[in-house]
């Protein structure tokens, strides 16, 4: 399994120098929900960005590294604004692979709780899933990726009715 990190809130922290919530180049948060778990885990950062600025290249950047890697399991640490186009990419690339998309509505340095759970949840649910696809773990569910959606009013995903 490969852990990439792509940025989105789940990495965000506050500049004192600006005020403002910024995605730092650092694996910070992941690497330190993983010190809680007794297993090693592949981790490699890729793009630092908030999800509202992903770029087509940017989604190109980490399929390549998902098709150059001799893992079959992805977790992808991603912002929620764009998951879903990440995701449908993702799943119009590859059939032979099980990518799990996850990220958080708050940042973890903010309040651990979400980013943590959601992170353990997609680690657990990739040592289950036999079959192939792209999921999205979110606001406690993890399905494929067009089972799940964006709430923007209430701040939560949920799925597709």
């Amino acid at each position: 399994m490969l852990i990439l990190n792509s940025g989105g809130t789940f990495n965000k922290r506050y500049n004192s120098l600006n005020g403002e919530l910024e995605v730092p180049f650092d694996n910070h948060a992941i690497e330190s929900i993983l010190e809680s778990v007794n297993k090693e885990y592949s981790l490699a950062g890729v793009v630092y960005k908030d999800s509202l600025e992903m770029t087509q290249d940017d989604r190109s950047m980490l399929a390549n590294i998902i098709r150059e890697s001799t893992e079959t399991i992805f977790i992808i640490i991603h912002g929620t604004d764009t998951m879903h186009l990440s995701a449908e990419f993702f799943a119009e690339v590859f059939e032979d692979k099980i990518i799990i998309l996850t990220g958080s509505m708050v940042p973890y340095e903010i309040d651990k709780v979400e980013a943590s759970l959601n992170l353990g949840m997609a680690l657990g649910f990739s040592y289950a899933i036999k079959e192939r696809g792209v999921y999205i773990c979110m606001s406690g569910f993890i399905e494929k990726f067009d089972k799940l959606e964006k709430n923007r009013t209430l701040g939560k995903f949920e799925l597709v009715k």
